[in-house]
């Protein structure tokens, strides 16, 4: 993400010495990994579909899914269309690419939460993806009201977990389009325990993000819970034990919440609980 810790970032990338280690970005064999990982993914899901049955837990509840930095809803469609062969009612963000954290898409994002809020009459699930899972916290506090639960798909939400191999990225885009007055303050109030039921899914073999900074404290908060996937972090919009995962936390309820279980999620998805 932003570089808000150091604020001294590296135009030509993110490395600062070796590239391990909590605070730093993942090691750039597993970067360059990304793609040909997405590809088995993609497919893998695809094919996966074919076969398994449906599980019609979403009762057409909606879901709003916030795209990674740079990412478009056309991007996230994968994970759209499968949330929707499960009975929800997924949304993009119908903002365009995500830029960050300027005054355009905060308020952009704002007011496509609260359309849907007030077309679906009832608390809207948020799905965010790398940098769109730190908006989904953002928003989880902004509304604890009204967003009944996230699941953030390796998201980097921790100060140490800001250094990224995108954050040359995000400094050229802060460059080309600004940052808003508030980014600060969404921070620094998204990093507070998030007031409804959280899940972290990450992977420790990602290729953009150091996945210590996505992990939540499953102690200071109400509901929150880590689920580690193998994964990249590309392929989190298609990975299909991501989708798993992100299925059947979305069909818990709330105020009888139940903690992941690869057996139980499992058991609901092939129609055998």
């Amino acid at each position: 993400m932003y570089d808000f810790e150091g604020e001294n970032s590296v135009e030509g990338g993110t490395d600062r010495g070796p590239s391990r280690g909590p605070g730093g970005a993942p090691h750039r064999a597993l970067m360059l990994l990304e793609a040909p990982r997405l590809v088995g993914e993609l497919a893998s899901s695809f094919a996966v579909d074919l076969v398994a049955p449906r599980r019609p837990g979403g009762e057409g509840r909606p879901v709003l899914v916030v795209p990674g930095f740079q990412a478009t809803d056309m991007m996230t469609g994968r994970l759209r269309g499968h949330l929707a062969r499960h009975d929800f009612r997924a949304h993009g963000w119908a903002q365009g690419a995500n830029i960050g954290l300027t005054d355009e898409r905060i308020d952009g994002l704002v007011t496509r939460f609260e359309q849907l809020r007030a077309e679906h009459d009832e608390p809207v699930s948020i799905v965010g993806w790398s940098f769109g899972g730190v908006l989904a916290r953002w928003l989880a506090h902004t509304y604890p009201d009204d967003v009944r639960q996230i699941v953030c798909l390796g998201s980097p939400w921790r100060a140490e977990g800001e250094r990224t191999h995108a954050t040359a990225m995000f400094e050229r885009s802060r460059r080309k389009h600004g940052m808003s007055d508030r980014a600060r303050p969404m921070m620094e109030l998204l990093r507070g325990p998030v007031p409804v039921p959280c899940t972290a899914v990450y992977s420790k073999t990602d290729g953009i993000v150091p996945w210590r900074g996505c992990a939540v404290d499953e102690s200071v908060q109400p509901v929150a819970e880590n689920v580690v996937v193998p994964s990249s972090h590309v392929g989190m919009v298609a990975n299909p034990l991501v989708l798993d995962v992100v299925v059947d936390r979305l069909c818990q309820d709330p105020a009888e919440w139940r903690g992941f279980s690869w057996r139980a999620a499992l058991l609901a998805k092939w129609g055998a609980a």
